[in-house]
């Protein structure tokens, strides 16, 4: 399979508009304020990574394509990491992408002994006081895709919010010729991740003048729900002329409502999805671009920086470097953040290569 993540840099280097680099000044929209900090630690550069070290691995929610790749050893993701570095890695959560639904996942995890948490937030204020405690306890807390920026060591973001925000809209510009209509379908309304992205793609908005934001529905990172607002909006809106999906569950449930001789080519599609879940969609003609990161590679390096984090090998000091194995060398940056890369696009011209 092609590295997207190298792949992406060189597409993205044309679009200037969307170029990102290691955390710039512009993360305070993800990171919010600073970083609950735990105890300070001593770096142990010439020590060996600790061994048997019991990782959770908590997600939004299990049954979600895009966590199932991030996370499994199958695809590559955060647990083949966590065996191949000789930890006990388990992957837990709930069914629904919800605190409530979170929550117990986290505290079982914390009961039955985790030395780390690696966790993406579906809300981090429901979430804190449960990581803090955690912390507190000498937990290593990892945030990865969704962050809760008051109350983990490290967050391994996928690519700037700004970088993802700005391709997304240059996109669906693109394909609506530059007018008409805009609604975006995110997952839940306290996603960190997804709330992100919304402010710079509102402001990559003012560029286009003539494209009108006419509504942000949410899908909850769910099918049906998905599907149901997707609906509703061409329902509210009948000369709706373009969607954005910033979730691969929702970019998914409103390409398959699209996918009419009724919308096709008519109202336009974009987001973030994964490769074998939007391939129809993009052969078809309902959604042409659409754009990502490897999300395996993302819990890959989750778990190589918790890892190294709960070894003592390295702090959450900006400077602070280790190899993430096939990924090769990362450094953390501004509000303990480590940046996996590059927005990839994905089209015609390349869909078939990947395998996730």
């Amino acid at each position: 399979m092609n590295n997207p993540i190298k792949s992406g840099r060189l597409r993205i280097s044309l679009l200037s508009a969307v170029a990102v680099g290691l955390a710039i000044a512009s993360m305070v929209a993800v990171s919010g304020v600073a970083t609950a900090a735990s105890s300070p630690r001593v770096v142990k550069a010439t020590r060996p990574l600790e061994k048997g070290l019991k990782a959770f691995v908590i997600p939004k929610n299990l049954g979600n394509s895009y966590f199932t790749t991030s996370d499994s050893v199958k695809t590559g993701g955060a647990l083949l990491a966590l065996r191949q570095l000789g930890e006990l890695g388990t992957e837990t959560s709930g069914t629904a992408a919800t605190p409530s639904s979170q929550i117990p996942a986290i505290e079982g995890a914390i009961t039955k002994g985790a030395n780390i948490l690696i966790v993406s937030a579906t809300d981090p204020d429901a979430l804190c006081p449960t990581l803090k405690g955690a912390m507190a306890r000498g937990v290593t807390v990892v945030t990865y895709d969704s962050d809760a920026p008051a109350c983990r060591d490290l967050w391994i973001e996928q690519a700037t919010s700004q970088g993802i925000g700005d391709i997304e809209v240059d996109i669906i510009a693109k394909e609506m010729g530059d007018a008409g209509q805009l609604a975006i379908v995110s997952a839940a309304p306290t996603a960190t991740n997804q709330n992100a992205w919304i402010v710079y793609m509102k402001q990559e908005l003012k560029k286009y003048p003539k494209i009108q934001l006419v509504k942000i529905v949410y899908g909850m990172d769910d099918t049906a729900t998905s599907t149901t607002v997707t609906e509703g909006l061409l329902t509210a809106y009948p000369n709706l002329k373009g969607i954005i999906s910033p979730t691969t569950v929702g970019i998914a449930a409103a390409a398959a409502v699209l996918d009419t001789a009724k919308y096709r080519g008519v109202v336009h599609l974009t987001g973030l999805g994964t490769p074998l879940a939007m391939k129809k969609y993009v052969l078809d003609g309902t959604c042409p671009e659409f754009a990502l990161w490897n999300p395996a590679y993302l819990g890959y390096l989750a778990a190589y920086a918790a890892v190294n984090y709960a070894s003592g090998v390295i702090t959450n000091a900006v400077g602070q470097s280790f190899v993430a194995g096939k990924l090769g060398k990362y450094t953390v940056g501004p509000d303990q953040t480590i940046l996996l890369g590059s927005p990839f696009i994905f089209n015609k011209s390349n869909i078939s290569d990947f395998n996730f």
